[in-house]
């Protein structure tokens, strides 16, 4: 990757984990301290779908790059601890939206 696709490919990392609910809302839910349904946390996580979705769209990125910014891990997560739904519009979207930028960007 060039030095014009590794900043794109920072810009897009750092755009995502702006809003990144797994950062810190998460250990409050790991805690106990928050439960996985609580409406802060909802607004948090939807909004940083939003923005994930958001961002692949708009990344010029090779398959490369959007293989380091897959949202599959991190959803997950959120999955996991109860916070999204595998149905969830929201993952739905997301996933679409990640296959779709895989299918169309170039392999280097």
């Amino acid at each position: 990757m060039d030095e014009s696709g590794d900043q794109a490919l920072q810009r897009a990392i750092s755009t995502i984990l702006q809003s990144d609910p797994l950062i810190k809302l998460l250990q409050q839910v790991r805690l106990g301290r928050m439960k996985p349904t609580d409406a802060g946390l909802r607004v948090v996580t939807e909004s940083w779908l939003g923005i994930y979705e958001k961002t692949l769209g708009s990344a010029d990125l090779t398959r490369s790059g959007f293989r380091r910014i897959d949202p599959a891990p991190r959803l997950a997560v959120l999955i996991d601890m109860g916070v999204l739904a595998v149905d969830h519009p929201g993952v739905v979207s997301l996933k679409a939206s990640y296959d779709r930028v895989m299918a169309r960007a170039s392999t280097e």
